[in-house]
């Protein structure tokens, strides 16, 4: 897998990234996870299955690693990998982010498993926590799922504590998600310090499902940030995993294709992101070596118009896909 420019940040990736978000906790929303960890949640146990997976996609060629403050283990799990490994800095990319904190407790059922907060005073304690964690590692430091409501992008004590994490040589991204994303990534490209815009890289959300976001990540990528798609399989719905009786339909449509261009489901929706000329990179949130070969077949599939006219039926309106998506159980 060959690497390419990661915007204008001076940066190389590979076109498949590794997002850590279901391995370095037992509970998470991607339909099947607890059967990919075996519903064994021991930490040792988990760790070597994250081992297993990032030694796997290291293999395959995989150079973006994405991890989060409010992920469980993930910063530990991946700090751990890249030193038992010998991974120097500037051999792979590493990005994370700030903004939530874990709460469950590393179990799979809790009343609250991350609690969001972009204060300040967050930002310090959990800069200090990744630091601690990843080091020399850490290229690109995110705010976790920024939105308008949140404020964050109009605290003026955030943007310039970014804005000295950029100077000191960190590149600086947001993750976006529900129905404001494209807004959100519009009032981030017009964010700037002493003239200067502060933000290098964006992440969010655009799968076969949820298109809205694109227009604004192709403003994104013109505009020279580097950018990052997450939940490119919509947490498990774009898989064989869903066996949802309401989604036969749409199902049928996916296996047709997916056999047309020798495909697995879930490499042609990943093939459906690399396809858009703006990505930089699409995350796998691959708990187990299987499913992330899978994922990883998407680098073979040639996608065409032939597919893209096919599937853009599945289409759904942002608030039916984000009522969705927070309906997805914990598991």
């Amino acid at each position: 897998m060959q690497t390419k420019p990661f915007g204008s940040t001076g940066l190389s990736v590979s076109p498949v990234g590794i997002g850590l978000a279901a391995l370095g906790r037992p509970g998470y929303i991607t339909i099947g996870h607890a059967d990919a960890l075996g519903r064994n949640y021991d930490v040792t146990a988990m760790e070597a299955g994250a081992h297993r997976v990032l030694d796997k996609a290291y293999a395959m060629g995989v150079r973006y690693f994405d991890a989060a403050r409010s992920y469980g283990r993930a910063e530990a799990f991946l700090a751990s990998w890249l030193q038992r490994r010998g991974i120097p800095p500037g051999d792979v990319v590493v990005g994370s982010k700030w903004g939530y904190t874990y709460t469950a407790g590393w179990q799979v059922e809790a009343a609250s498993h991350e609690v969001k907060e972009h204060s300040l005073a967050v930002l310090q304690r959990q800069w200090k926590e990744s630091q601690a964690h990843l080091g020399a590692h850490l290229d690109l430091y995110q705010i976790h799922s920024a939105t308008l409501e949140s404020g964050v992008l109009a605290n003026r004590e955030v943007l310039k504590a970014l804005a000295r994490l950029k100077g000191g040589g960190t590149a600086i991204g947001l993750s976006v998600s529900g129905e404001g994303q494209g807004a959100v990534i519009d009032c981030a490209l017009e964010t700037t310090i002493d003239g200067v815009r502060l933000f290098d890289a964006v992440q969010a959300t655009w799968n076969l499902l949820e298109i809205s976001a694109g227009p604004a990540l192709r403003r994104a990528a013109a505009a020279g940030l580097g950018v990052i798609v997450k939940e490119a399989l919509a947490n498990g719905r774009l898989t064989e995993a869903n066996e949802a009786p309401e989604f036969d339909r749409q199902r049928k449509r996916l296996r047709q294709e997916a056999r047309r261009l020798a495909a697995t489901v879930d490499a042609l929706a990943m093939a459906a992101v690399l396809a858009q000329p703006w990505a930089s990179v699409v995350l796998s949130g691959a708990a187990t070596t299987s499913h992330l070969v899978s994922n990883l077949r998407a680098t073979d599939v040639i996608w065409d118009d032939r597919a893209a006219a096919s599937l853009e039926n599945l289409v759904e309106p942002p608030e039916v896909y984000w009522k969705m998506r927070g309906q997805l159980n914990w598991n």
